[in-house]
């Protein structure tokens, strides 16, 4: 199976979409950083404007974890199109490229085949999300420093230094499982065709439809909105309230485990029977 798992991911990343994950986030965080350095005093006293009445606010508060905390609310929502450029073309590119028959020669199982591939799958989604977190928070601290963390969501926050790193930690951790369902999903999609553009395309219009249902206000889709696998991937950001609701966080995870075995073994069930004519 190692040797399987260490093959697909030659297949991965030998290909030139793998790399636009790491390119774009390559990009897009030093650019955040460069404004955030010339600029970043005043979007602090911009956003702390109506609690500086009240409050007086010292310190570094221009620090790494607020630039990295902004960054990952700025690209969360972004980071799961990046995720199916790979998902959706890692079975479908196989019968794109004519290689089903010889992939399936070889004497192993279906299962260990495909199984491979999953796994090959989702150490692409650790990577990118380590590699978010190194440029985000490692690189952020290394140029702005530390501090405490200010937090803007139903109120003002404010973390002390000491206490906002295991944060981050268990935030990444929560945002590696998320995109790993996104990465499902795009999976699932890929077996059922044989052209990676339609898995692309029809995960991220899925994942769209899903968050624009739980955005109506309306009775019936506030009903199943908890069901959708979508509601439950932002929770990473729940690490960053004042009393951690840590059974909610569990519940949220599991839903995200259920969802991304569910996608696999369903997947798994349509390559087994899959009539290989290429």
């Amino acid at each position: 199976m190692i040797n399987l798992i260490r093959i697909e991911l030659v297949k991965i990343f030998g290909k030139w979409r793998t790399y636009i994950g790491f390119i774009a986030i390559g990009l897009l965080v030093p650019i955040i950083q460069t404004a955030l350095y010339f600029t970043g005093n005043d979007y602090i006293s911009m956003v702390t404007r109506g609690f500086r009445e009240t409050f007086m606010m010292v310190g570094n508060l221009l620090n790494g974890y607020f630039i990295a905390n902004l960054v990952l609310n700025s690209l969360f929502i972004h980071i799961p199109f990046l995720i199916v450029l790979v998902g959706g073309d890692i079975l479908a590119g196989e019968a794109t490229a004519g290689t089903y028959r010889m992939l399936l020669v070889r004497p192993v199982s279906r299962f260990e085949v495909i199984t491979s591939k999953f796994i090959a799958g989702i150490i692409y989604v650790v990577g990118l999300i380590l590699w978010l977190a190194f440029l985000s928070l490692g690189v952020s601290l290394l140029i702005f420093g530390t501090g405490e963390l200010i937090t803007f969501r139903d109120k003002l926050i404010i973390f002390a230094s000491d206490d906002v790193l295991w944060r981050f930690v268990y935030a990444y951790l929560y945002s590696i499982l998320s995109m790993t369902t996104v990465f499902s999903l795009s999976f699932l999609f890929s077996s059922f065709v044989e052209n990676a553009i339609g898995p692309i395309i029809g995960s991220m219009a899925l994942i769209i439809i899903l968050l624009i249902l739980s955005a109506i206000p309306i009775d019936f889709f506030n009903a199943i909105q908890p069901y959708f696998f979508t509601t439950h991937m932002p929770k990473w950001s729940r690490f960053f309230s004042d009393e951690i609701d840590y059974a909610e966080i569990t519940k949220s995870a599991l839903f995200l485990a259920g969802y991304t075995l569910l996608f696999f073994m369903t997947a798994a069930g349509i390559f087994i029977k899959k009539d290989i004519l290429t």
